[in-house]
């Protein structure tokens, strides 16, 4: 899988993990399945090997592949790393590719980190991975590094490595259509092979990372859920109002079983979901969370809708950008009206608001209006698909690829007019 997509350097991802190599902190590496996890490890060893790091001290494995299936137990993991690095005296640098298939793993790594002069790396699919067990063993001994699907600017050093004359719309149309996993440019993002993938994709998530970890046994109603939250992504809802839709249909689920099954899309990396904060009360609000998709090309795998939901599916893209860059984020509302995004980092706060084009006086008045009794100067924004500049009254108004494209610091708003 390396090949064509170890050209995109993940930059932003190597910039924040960079400055804990050869420390003492253990890095876990953790994302949807196929977002780039792997390729991560193999930058990380490109960068060991050119600072003189010698090949036979770094140690590599992938417990996906049957290969490694008789190390999947702690017992025999540990005793393979401490037969190959025993007769070693220097350093030596683990790689533990989906690390959530050896039982117990978290005892080996431990076990490593006081047994050998290492510095060690683990990739996983599962939130759970940095729950339970591990806060007993490695509690403030590791460091998290969250991987998502390639962004719009990574997308578009693949696709014009590819395809030279694109222009950024076009790209841009291809984005909104397929997303950013990693390895769609091993097959030149053409369209049934594309479809296909994330396709098989959807499916290794939903048997491997959910069905399988959490034992679900309905799997019908899972598929259900999962395609009513998809079809639904950026919209209010409430895991009562699933199980209303599902009576109508007929069927009785409990809002406790459809919370369940949603936590396990979570854990997955699958969904991700988003609290409403109430401006005025200055307080989150339990009820009616918003959902996102890991990939929006999943999505079109799944529906084939992508460009008729095209509003729903910018305001994914552009809460994925936000997190990925590594803003908190919240859904603001006010009275009876909603921003879409409060992104927060320590040093401050920007509010965003999506839409797809600033077509008509009542729609210029909603997403701009939606600013009037917010009284703080943090920087507020109108993002849509129109080419034309309709900032007003201190609001600034950007073209979304234009932001996607940006050099926005990830963690000082301050430098918001690069957004």
């Amino acid at each position: 899988m390396i090949g064509v997509i170890n050209m995109i350097k993940r930059d932003l991802y190597m910039n924040r993990i960079r400055p804990f190599i050869n420390k003492e902190l253990i890095k876990v590496i953790t994302g949807i399945r196929r977002s780039g996890k792997s390729i991560m490890l193999e930058l990380i060893k490109g960068e060991l090997l050119e600072q003189g790091v010698s090949a036979n001290n770094i140690f590599s494995y992938n417990f996906e592949s049957m290969a490694n299936a008789h190390l999947c137990t702690p017992q025999a993991l540990y005793s393979e790393l401490n037969d190959r690095i025993k007769n070693i005296d220097s350093k030596v640098y683990l790689f533990l590719d989906e690390i959530q298939e050896v039982t117990d793993w978290e005892k080996v790594i431990n076990s490593c980190r006081v047994d050998f002069d290492c510095d060690i790396y683990i990739t996983g699919s599962n939130a759970k991975l940095l729950s339970g067990e591990l806060a007993t063993y490695l509690a403030g001994r590791y460091v998290e590094f969250a991987i998502y699907p390639f962004s719009f600017k990574e997308f578009m050093q693949m696709y014009r490595s590819k395809y030279p004359q694109i222009t950024d719309g076009e790209a841009f149309k291809k984005y909104i259509q397929y997303g950013g996993m990693p390895y769609l440019g091993e097959l030149d993002y053409q369209d049934t092979p594309s479809i296909q993938y994330l396709q098989d994709l959807y499916n290794s998530v939903e048997l491997k990372d959910i069905v399988k970890r959490n034992k679900i046994r309905d799997i019908d109603l899972l598929e259900r859920i999962m395609v009513y939250v998809m079809a639904n992504i950026g919209n209010t809802f409430s895991a009562s109002s699933i199980s209303k839709y599902f009576k109508s249909e007929g069927r009785n689920v409990s809002t406790e079983t459809i919370l369940n099954y949603i936590h396990s899309c979570m854990d997955a990396f699958l969904f991700y979901s988003v609290k409403r904060q109430d401006l005025v009360g200055k307080k989150l609000l339990s009820v009616h969370e918003k959902y996102y998709l890991a990939d929006h090309g999943i999505r079109q795998a799944v529906l084939g809708s992508n460009t008729q939901d095209i509003a729903l599916v910018l305001e994914n893209i552009v809460f994925l950008e936000l997190i990925r860059r590594g803003y908190e984020v919240t859904v603001g509302k006010i009275n009876n009206k909603e921003v879409d995004f409060i992104a927060k980092t320590p040093q401050g706060l920007i509010y965003v608001q999506v839409c797809y084009l600033l077509a008509s006086p009542e729609t210029i008045e909603r997403e701009f209006g939606v600013y009037e009794n917010i009284k703080d100067n943090y920087p507020k924004y109108v993002l849509s698909m129109d080419e034309f500049d309709m900032s007003r009254n201190g609001i600034k108004h950007k073209n979304i690829r234009d932001f996607l494209l940006g050099n926005l610091s990830e963690s000082n708003p301050k430098d918001a007019d690069e957004l």
